[in-house]
């Protein structure tokens, strides 16, 4: 039994979103792509302290989750850019809420 009257459950979306967005580094990588499309090597510079490995995991996380797109550029060597989709789009308030809360 709850002892709060006036709580309400956090609601099982809510704790999904929580889920993936409290694993370490996703945060960062939400607000890196944020600004636009950007290739592996730049989130390492954005992104200060990631391992390429641990980088590459987030990146396939928050494409399970439909946040990011990987999109293949045919060139000699191929690339790889990585964009946010309309639902890491969304995010949007929360990242410029993050930049606004780190400035005051």
């Amino acid at each position: 039994m709850s002892r709060c009257r006036s709580c309400e459950p956090v609601t099982r979306e809510v704790r999904v979103a929580a889920d993936l967005l409290e694993r370490r580094w996703v945060i960062q990588v939400v607000v890196a792509a944020h600004s636009g499309a950007i290739r592996f090597n730049e989130f390492g510079a954005a992104v200060v302290g990631i391992s390429p490995r641990m980088l590459s995991s987030r990146l396939r996380d928050l494409e399970q989750a439909g946040l990011v797109e990987r999109i293949v550029i045919p060139d000699s060597p191929p690339g790889v850019e990585y964009r946010l989709t309309a639902r890491g789009r969304a995010l949007g308030p929360l990242v410029e809420a993050l930049r606004r809360y780190a400035a005051a």
